[in-house]
């Protein structure tokens, strides 16, 4: 399938706090819900001065998309694991009495021949008013989720979002930003990808992508090759083949200056993998700087434990070992092509950028520094 692209080419939430002990006004609170490919992730939360609290939150994977590459639409048992998740979401909603919302769909959704059935049999099961959305809305709010991660010395940026069933690719100029207006600049582009910043600066978005290969679609694509390493190393030069659209893929890049922002459970991993996490510290991972020979470390290290050795690795979990592979190699792929030895590592995504803009629209978040 042909990737897909355009046309043409506020307030500053720090990264979200652990959830609050106390009873919040419902009346003050925002519920996202991101309904991917492969899990079902929700965070309730209220703004606070100029950020918000994560009051609850819910992931679960729930495989929706199983099975879409094949038949082109979501099967019976997906659909019913898919409700029995949004049900969970939905009791957490009433339970806080949440009445401001986004509930969203990505790319199975977009993709499946069934999907407008599918939404119809949400609304009946559960009363949840889910819209599928469009790729360039995914990308510009996981874009806006990860502004707080802009380095002032930022002049060229790459942010990836690597989902279930797609990959978001956005390279933004920031070179006629002021180096402390950067990350704010990024952050007003909650309301489009053409936004000015103070001073008549603005953040250039020069191309972006949505190519329709993610964790599971990648992996369904090459199911039947056996050998391990073989697999790894086809699914890697095959998603690359699939950039050959984007402008930046073929132009010249300087490596001063240049930053790339990976946001997705497979780089949060091979994040938790290099830190040798037993059990998943979000602290430790968001936020973190990770060069390609680490990244390449640990790669290697998947690559040696084999399937059965990446299931019971405690590092990847049991949700994830079956995809991590496909991950690695989408990371590997881009890691390989841009001008960088580092990576910036965000645990954050479409869900905090559909917060991030709700509550900016209406206005309850605080200016004010980072």
């Amino acid at each position: 399938m042909t990737p897909r692209r355009p046309g043409a080419a506020g307030a500053f939430p720090i990264p979200v706090e652990p959830s609050s002990t106390t009873h919040p006004d419902p009346g003050s609170l925002y519920a996202a819900l991101d309904l991917g490919t492969n899990s079902c992730r929700m965070l309730i939360a209220q703004p606070r001065g100029n950020q918000f609290q994560v009051i609850d939150s819910f992931s679960k994977s729930v495989e929706l998309g199983h099975g879409l590459e094949s038949s082109g639409r979501l099967s019976r048992p997906s659909m019913a694991r898919t409700v029995q998740a949004l049900q969970i979401c939905r009791k957490k909603l009433e339970q806080h009495q949440v009445v401001r919302m986004r509930l969203v769909a990505t790319e199975a959704c977009r993709r499946a021949r069934n999907a407008r059935d599918f939404l119809r049999f949400v609304k009946r099961e559960t009363g949840l008013p889910l819209e599928i959305i469009k790729p360039e809305e995914e990308a510009r709010l996981a874009v806006v989720s990860c502004a707080p991660l802009v380095s002032g010395r930022t002049e060229q940026l790459l942010v990836v979002d690597i989902g279930g069933g797609s990959t978001e690719l956005v390279w933004i100029d920031l070179s006629d930003v002021a180096p402390e207006q950067r990350a704010r600049a990024i952050m007003r582009m909650h309301a489009g990808f053409e936004c000015d910043a103070p001073g008549g600066g603005r953040a250039k978005v020069v191309d972006w992508i949505s190519v329709p290969l993610g964790v599971a679609t990648l992996k369904d694509q090459f199911a039947d090759v056996e050998d391990d390493a073989a697999r790894f190393a086809l699914m890697s030069w095959y998603f690359e083949e699939n950039l050959s659209d984007f402008s930046p893929y073929n132009a010249s890049q300087q490596r001063e200056g240049f930053q790339i922002i990976g946001t997705s459970g497979t780089v949060t991993t091979v994040a938790a993998s290099h830190l040798g996490l037993k059990r998943y510290d979000r602290t430790k991972v968001d936020g973190l700087t990770m060069t390609s020979d680490q990244i390449d470390s640990v790669i290697r290290e998947y690559l040696a434990l084999g399937p059965e050795g990446r299931r019971t690795d405690p590092r990847i979990g049991r949700d994830r070992h079956s995809l991590i592979m496909s991950g690695a190699a989408i990371l590997q792929a881009l890691m390989r092509i841009w001008p960088t030895d580092r990576l910036s590592v965000a645990d954050r995504g479409l869900r905090e950028g559909l917060l991030y803009a709700q509550m900016s629209a209406d206005g309850v978040l605080l200016e004010g520094p980072r």
